[in-house]
This record gives structure tokens, C-alpha cells and sequence, in this order.
């Protein structure tokens, strides 16, 4: 099978981008996603995802991690569709498209992607941690010095704990900042950590802001992959909405690729 493919990057979280509308990819397996993914033997990314036509919005996203497996919500993903969306002509400069946690707006412009995410209703407190769903499942730690973690040891640790090996979690590690916040993320499906993850800063935005902040409605983050903005309104201690995920959103390049059967 013959597949072109456009890969794209947000603050280095980098996904391959595939049109399926017209259900060219629809076999794929999940061995063929990894490989894909695979960073030596494929084209390399986090994750793969496809466009496919939707009855209730723009287009559908249909996500999948490096594993191969279809996942939850991606925030850098679901900002790099858009853009995608944008380059293939099925959109302008807004969208509402439907993924796997419900219908999304987002906005493109030429170096800002803003993506609104789903409300969240619930915060669950594990000691001196904090988890919540943002579209993916996210547990949130707060440390003194992001930078001399060993993110991929302690990220694996609570990843594949008792209480959360069979459904898996991604793990934010976020120290407070004089500007904001610095978060770096172990993801579940990808199993090691990534440049950013879109839920991922989204869920440390909110629990930073709620918990350490002041409540602020506008966080900027740092991420190993670049600068994100999250802004969000509160309306309970544990309810917000209106939350849009913002940053670049970038082409890296396109082409096709064998892959045997």
C-alpha cells in the first residue's frame, strides 16, 4: 500500500497527518500505525492521525498513539488537524470537527492554532497530586526543579502503578514559574515523555492556576517543545469551561511511503 502522507509538529509533539475521506486508510492495523510511527524504520512521530468525513462537523479526527492503539484526546493534535484541514482546503480560518471526546472548535491563523477543549467537571485529589480529564486522563505533580527530573523513570512509575496500569494516565511534571508555568509530560501510548502535551498542559494550567496561582484565567507554559498559552474560565471549585489550548501548529514536510502487507 502506497500512502502520501503531510507530517506535522506543535511545539514538538509531532504527528503524520493522513486524508481519509475517501477510506484509502481505512485497513490500516495497528502493527502499521507503529511502524509508521517508528522512529528508525517508518517516519517517525507521537502519534497518526486521520481525517475522515463527519455528519455533524467539518471533518472527524481519528487519533491514534506511536503504539498503534486509537486513544483519547489530543490538544497538540487536534491543533495540528486544523491546520491540516486548512492545507487540504476543507476549512477557512475556523472549524468545529468531531474527535473521540465530542465536537471541538478551533481557529487557524498563520502562527497561532487555538483549540477549545471539553469542560472539566471533576478534580480528584491523591495526596499532595491531583488528576482530572481534560480529554485524556492527566496526573499532575507538582516538583521544585522540572529540569533535573527524570521524567521517563518517575512518569513510568505512577504510569504502570497498581491503580493505574490497566487504563494507563499521563504523567505533568510543573514547577511554578515566575512567568507562568514549565511542565514536562510522560505519555501513556507513546510510554516515554514528549517535547508537549496539549491535555497534558492543560490539565497543570488548571490545577496550577486553582492551586498555586491565584486563579489566574490565562497561563503561559513552557515546554521542552516551545511556549503554549492556556486561558479558561472557572465556575465552581472544581468546574471549568471555556478553556482554549494556543501555539503554533507546523508543516515539517509531506510524501509518500511503501508499506508491505
Amino acid at each position: 500500500m502506497q500512502i502520501h502522507f503531510t507530517k506535522y509538529q506543535g511545539t514538538g509533539n509531532d504527528f503524520i497527518l493522513l486524508d481519509n475521506r475517501l477510506g484509502n486508510y481505512s485497513s490500516l492495523h495497528q502493527q502499521d500505525v507503529a511502524r509508521l510511527c517508528d522512529r528508525r524504520f517508518g517516519i517517525g512521530a507521537d502519534g497518526l492521525m486521520l481525517v475522515e468525513n463527519s455528519p455533524a462537523a467539518d471533518f472527524k479526527m481519528v487519533y491514534y498513539n506511536s503504539d498503534g492503539n486509537v486513544s483519547s484526546m489530543c490538544g497538540n493534535g487536534g491543533r495540528c488537524i486544523s491546520a491540516y484541514a486548512q492545507e487540504i482546503g476543507i476549512i477557512e480560518e475556523k472549524t468545529i470537527f468531531e474527535a473521540i471526546d465530542g465536537l471541538h472548535e478551533a481557529i487557524i491563523k498563520p502562527e497561532l492554532v487555538s483549540l477549545k477543549m471539553i469542560e472539566v467537571i471533576e478534580i480528584m485529589s491523591i495526596e499532595n497530586d491531583f488528576v482530572l480529564n481534560t480529554g485524556s486522563p492527566h496526573y499532575v505533580r507538582f516538583v521544585e526543579d522540572v529540569d533535573s527530573l527524570d521524567v521517563f523513570a518517575m512518569g513510568r512509575q505512577i504510569r504502570y502503578s497498581e491503580r493505574f496500569k490497566a487504563e494507563g494516565i499521563n504523567v505533568n511534571f510543573v514547577q511554578i514559574m515566575d512567568q507562568g508555568i514549565s511542565v514536562r509530560t510522560y505519555e501513556r501510548g507513546v510510554e516515554a515523555e514528549t517535547y508537549s502535551c496539549g491535555t497534558g498542559v492543560v490539565a497543570s494550567s488548571i490545577i496550577a492556576s486553582s492551586m498555586k496561582l491565584k486563579n489566574i484565567p490565562e497561563v503561559s507554559v513552557s515546554t521542552p517543545g516551545g511556549p503554549l498559552m492556556v486561558r479558561f474560565e472557572q465556575i465552581g471549585k472544581q468546574h471549568f469551561q471555556n478553556i482554549w489550548l494556543s501555539g503554533k501548529a507546523e508543516k515539517v514536510f509531506e510524501g509518500h511511503i511503501q508499506i508491505s502487507r
